[in-house]
Order: C-alpha cells, then structure tokens, then sequence
C-alpha cells in the first residue's frame, strides 16, 4: 500500500491501541533505553527533552488539566460530579493506602505493589467517561467531568498518604507539586479562551512525555509488569468501577438521571496517572526504589480499563433496559437538543 507524503495514518494507528497515545511512546522509550541507552545520552535538546524531560512534561500536564477544572458547574452536574468522584478516590486510595500501611511500601498482593495501586485506581480518564456519559448517560452526567476532572494529579494520592502516615510529604512538597494545577486552575476560570487553548495541551503533553519515562525503564520491567499490570486493570474496573456504580444508583435520585452507568465509567486508569509514581517519588525518596515497577504496571492498566470499561458500561446499560431501569424522561446528552438541560436541574432531593 502507497501514501502520499503527509497521509501516512500515523496517528490514526497509534489511536487504534487503547491508551495508543501514551502507551505506544512509552514503549518506544523502553526500547530506546533497552538496546540504544547511549542516544538518549548524547547531550543537548535531545537528552534534556527523550532521556531527563518526563518531570517538566508531566509538569505541563499538570497546567494544562488544572484549567479544565471549573469553579462553576451548576445545580446536578456538581452533585453528581461530586457524588461520582469522592467514591473514585475513596475507594482508589484506601486499598493501597491501607495494603502500605499493614505491609510496608515494598510488599506486593499478587505482584501488584502499594504505590501502583494508589497511582492506578484514585485517578479516572476523563475523556473515556465524557465519551461513554455521551452515549449512556444524560448532559449532567457529561457536565459532571468538571468535578471529577479534579483528580488529575496526584493531589489526593499524597494527601491521603500522608494523612495515613505512609508517606512524609512536606507541605512545601506538596503544594510545589500541585502549584502547576493550581496555576491552571486560576488562569482557566478568569478566562474561558486560556482553557480552550490549553486544552489540546493535554493530549499533547502526555505523547511528548510518555518517552521520557519509558527511557527510565526497562524492557525487563516491562515484562514483569504483564500479569500483575493486569491484574491491576481488573482491579481498578471491580474496587472503584462497580462501587461506584451502586453508589451513583443509591444517591442520585432516578428522576434526575437516564441510567447509573456513569459511576462505572470512571473505573479506568487515566493516562497521566503513568506520571503519579514518579511524582510520589520526587517528593518522597522512601518510594524511589518502586517507582519504575509502579510505572510499568500503571502503564498496563490503563489499556486494560480502556479495554474493559466500555464493555461493562454497555452490559450495565443493556442490564438497565432489560429491568425496565432506564428514566427516558431524561434523554440521553447525545441524543437531546438542549445541552444546557444540566445546568438548569435543581438541586437533588434526599435518595432513598
């Protein structure tokens, strides 16, 4: 098969692999430093960017997803949101927050160390859940991503590990790590047009950063994580996915939604969270000796909930329709005309 120069389908096959925009860059960095590690030392642009550029990447990450997070999202939007993200962390954090404190830092439940299971379950792909919210769910389920956008980062990570004692994250630590969202934060809601513009930064700083940390692994790190990557996968989509399905069903009212369906969107590893063990580490040393192995198995999550949430999120609405569960008098956000319909719905009523 020919292509004309500037029609090669690049991106179009990278974005065929789930989670293809990190992972395949990833890899890439892997293989470098496996068989070629004296190119990534070559000095200059080319090092400072491929071999020592992941913390200032991920730093652009960082700005440019704290302007995504609004201040002002209205009435159900916000319930839901909050409803939907304090479950994600909850749940996310606690396991490998309370496995590292019984265990220590350097134990493993199936391979599956503490710090790959904070980095792994406490954050959620955004665009995976507005995508599914879209075609599930009804507009404040989608408007909902303004809240549970918030956590990107490794903010509640570290709060919750220091709180549990199973970290020393100083405070000055803390705040220079989450600065950059916070910064981002400010700017997106003084002005709209600053977040649109960031917007694409996103996306853009996850491909420019993901090789620059897989050049800190290596291909055999790689391949330890497989199965225990995997198991983490599966982990992420059963201890936050699912309880936060029921929990989204029990809380909000079934005259304010068209399913439940988008509690479980959120049980997906997000593609930034590749970034949250070495952000740990950077600021604790105690976790620097685990940081490449959580990496490599946060990597492997993040396909397989890309994987496998679409699939449970279609089997629970499907599930939905069969019982007669399904509110129609709440249209689908793809199928309505009116996407200020969240904005407007009252605030929620007590669930029963």
């Amino acid at each position: 098969m020919k292509f004309k120069l500037g029609e090669v389908p690049i991106l179009k096959t990278i974005n065929k692999v789930p989670g293809g925009l990190m992972v395949i860059p990833l890899l890439l960095g892997v293989l470098t430093n496996t068989f070629f590690p004296g190119f990534l030392e070559i000095g200059s642009f080319t090092t400072a960017w491929l071999k020592n550029g992941a913390l200032a990447l991920i730093a652009v990450l960082f700005f440019c997803s704290g302007a995504q997070i609004q201040f002002k999202a209205a009435g159900m939007s916000v319930y839901k949101g909050m409803v939907i993200n304090t479950s994600k962390v909850l749940f996310g954090v606690a396991f490998g927050v309370i496995f590292a404190k019984l265990a220590g830092p350097e134990a493993a439940f199936l391979g599956v160390t503490p710090l790959a299971m904070i980095g792994a379950m406490s954050n959620s792909n955004g665009g995976l859940y507005t995508a599914l919210a879209s075609k599930y769910g009804d507009h404040s389920d989608v408007g909902a991503i303004a809240i549970i956008s918030s956590n990107d980062g490794p903010f509640f990570e570290m709060a919750f590990m220091g709180i549990a004692g199973v970290a020393l994250i100083p405070l000055k630590a803390l705040f220079a790590c989450i600065f950059p969202i916070l910064l981002g934060m400010l700017l997106g809601n003084l002005d709209n047009r600053i977040r649109d513009f960031l917007k694409p930064g996103m996306m853009i700083s996850i491909f420019l950063f993901a090789f620059p940390l897989g050049a800190g692994l290596s291909l055999q790190t790689l391949i330890q994580a497989g199965i225990p990557g995997i198991i983490l996968g599966l982990g992420t989509v059963l201890l936050t996915g699912i309880p936060t399905y029921f929990i989204y069903r029990w809380l909000v009212p079934k005259k304010y939604r068209h399913s439940c369906v988008a509690g479980a969107a959120v049980g997906t590893t997000a593609g930034n969270a590749i970034a949250t063990p070495a952000a740990i580490a950077a600021v604790d040393a105690a976790w620097q000796p685990f940081a490449e192995v959580a990496t490599a198995q946060v990597a492997a999550s993040i396909v397989v909930t890309a994987i496998v949430i679409p699939i449970l999120v279609d089997w629970l609405y499907k599930w939905e329709k069969k019982r007669g569960l399904l509110n129609y008098d709440v249209p689908i956000a793809a199928e309505s005309e009116d996407p200020a319909l969240a904005a407007n719905n009252e605030s929620p009523e007590p669930a029963m």
